[in-house]
């Protein structure tokens, strides 16, 4: 039985004619695969002009005629009334799938995608897997997210669980208690893959080192990790492969565009550049060229229902200098732009770099399960983290001395143990935050 398949027609994603069109897209060939983007990418602007009176107000056909023209939209844009955002004959849940972006970026939405186009970003998630051996309507994923904790919300979502092949390994409880209900779990089913929060998935592995255990000694059927939403640092996924015995991958993509990157083989990220335009632009919107740093910026080439076109995702990143039409390759993610701490002297920090100070240091300590940041002020720090006991005062001294080094002079640092850490209602955590 093809349950992936089966699921998403039950529901009235026509999968069949999506996967039809991927594979002819994937056909083109590369010197014929820049006529085919622009020609999708005027298509579908020509689309939203002409059908949609919201985005005919953001981008006035007569400011609209050459592509870099085109305004580019952010979060801050849509956050009106989904009604008011529909495409002409795309007003009801018949013809358009409705969903809500995490809001990890502090800016949640609702947005809507066409059931075609809707199912085009699960055929391009479905080819993606198969590179590594997973098969979406045969393998078994152990599925480390949140679910929602209403009681209707909670029953569909393991109802979808059921059908599509996934079970869940709730994270909102991460005790040492619960991993080993997880560990448990594995030992007795036959899982292929593992799936969810970079965050969630580490603490699992750091618990298996400590047992000094390798889950593919006691789940030999498993495959491969797949890491998304957070960002996973290199350390981290040493550690990962190590706790597992299997290939860690990084998956990049966002719910209202669906699948942007993901890693292939040689452990390369291949941009999808099969439904979705990504460019890099700098802070005046110019494009750049690949190996220069910018905004992510997306256009869904076939949702109809509403329009996502030069989209600013929120994400910096990099394009590799070999990145061809039809296979770009991202070289870099950086994070997410209103990450960054602005100092009390001036100074602009990108906040991955409290990350890196202190985990060197955190890691050292040995019993250091999870930590997040927050700046509460222009000069000051707040650190929490979960730990068997409280830093001890040399510790602190260290921490302390790395940011002053590394980020800046006259911080003040407060530190709080904690039992949990409080993570988003989807179960994402967020590891630096900027109150400022």
């Amino acid at each position: 039985m093809e349950w992936f398949r089966l699921s998403l027609q039950l529901n009235n994603f026509p999968i069949n004619g999506a996967e039809k069109l991927l594979q002819q897209i994937q056909e083109i060939p590369e010197q014929k695969y820049r006529e085919y983007l622009e020609r999708q990418r005027d298509s579908i602007l020509k689309f939203h002009i002409e059908n949609n009176e919201f985005y005919r107000q953001f981008c006035p056909t007569k400011n609209c005629k050459n592509w870099k023209d085109v305004p580019v939209m952010k979060k801050s844009d849509l956050q009106q009334p989904l009604q008011n955002r529909l495409s002409e004959g795309y007003s009801n849940r018949k013809t358009t799938y409705v969903g809500k972006t995490s809001g990890s970026s502090g800016q949640p939405f609702i947005f809507a995608k066409d059931r075609f186009a809707h199912a085009l970003s699960w055929a391009g998630f479905s080819n993606r897997y198969l590179w590594h051996g997973i098969d979406l309507n045969k393998s078994l994923q152990a599925r480390f997210y949140g679910i929602p904790l209403d009681f209707y919300g909670n029953i569909q979502e393991r109802v979808k669980d059921r059908i599509s092949l996934r079970r869940r390994f709730n994270i909102f409880n991460l005790s040492d208690e619960k991993m080993e209900t997880f560990l448990r779990r594995f030992k007795k089913t036959k899982f292929e893959y593992i799936n969810g929060y970079t965050s969630a998935i580490l603490l699992f592995a750091r618990f298996l080192k400590n047992k000094n255990i390798t889950l593919k000694d006691i789940c030999p059927s498993l495959r491969v990790c797949i890491v998304t939403s957070e960002r996973l640092f290199e350390n981290d996924k040493i550690l990962m492969e190590e706790s597992f015995g299997i290939p860690v991958l990084n998956e990049y993509g966002a719910s209202e565009v669906g699948l942007i990157a993901f890693e292939n083989t040689e452990e390369e990220w291949i941009v999808n550049s099969e439904d979705l335009f990504v460019e890099i632009l700098d802070e005046q919107n110019n494009i750049l060229p690949p190996g220069e740093e910018g905004r992510v910026v997306i256009t869904s080439l076939y949702n109809k229902a509403h329009p996502l076109i030069r989209y600013d995702i929120g994400d910096t990143g990099i394009l590799s200098e070999d990145s061809s039409h039809k296979h770009p390759k991202l070289q870099k993610l950086i994070g997410r732009t209103n990450d960054i701490a602005h100092l009390a002297d001036g100074k602009v920090v990108p906040g991955l770099t409290f990350y890196y100070v202190t985990k060197t240091i955190i890691t050292d300590t040995g019993n250091i399960k999870e930590f997040v940041i927050t700046q509460t002020a222009m000069d000051s720090l707040k650190i929490e983290y979960v730990s068997e006991d409280n830093f001890a005062e040399n510790q602190i001294q260290k921490i302390t001395a790395a940011i002053q080094t590394y980020v800046g002079k006259d911080l003040k640092v407060d530190f709080e143990r904690k039992n949990m850490l409080k993570r988003s209602k989807s179960g994402k955590l967020k590891q630096f935050t900027s109150l400022i």
